[in-house]
């Protein structure tokens, strides 16, 4: 399960930082706006994959399910990130669900 999730958290990361360019031109949100919001939304989703293997991996995952929730929030600034952090989310949810089926005896 830990890998799966930490999967997941860095292929949203690199979406996210990719999403911030496309804030900024098509969006029209002020580049700094749009920079910190990727930007911290970005390092949350590498730090959480950094974590999510160690022991107090339901910190994480309670952690890693709130950024979702604020991945999908993103979508105020960048209307396609309403169904990027849903497909995210989605896979969030998948990952959790295989790794504890795989992991069960």
């Amino acid at each position: 399960m830990r890998r799966l999730c930490a999967t997941v958290l860095v292929m949203e990361a690199i979406v996210i930082g990719l999403a911030i360019p496309v804030a900024i031109t098509i969006g029209h949100a002020s580049p700094r706006a749009a920079g910190y919001a990727g930007g911290a939304l970005a390092v949350a989703a590498i730090l959480l994959a950094a974590v999510v293997g160690r022991p107090g991996l339901r910190v994480a995952l309670v952690a890693g399910s709130v950024l979702q929730v604020l991945v999908i929030a993103a979508g105020t600034l960048v209307p396609v990130m309403y169904a990027l952090g849903a497909i995210f989310a989605g896979f969030w949810v998948l990952a959790i669900w295989m790794g504890r089926r795989w992991e069960s005896p």
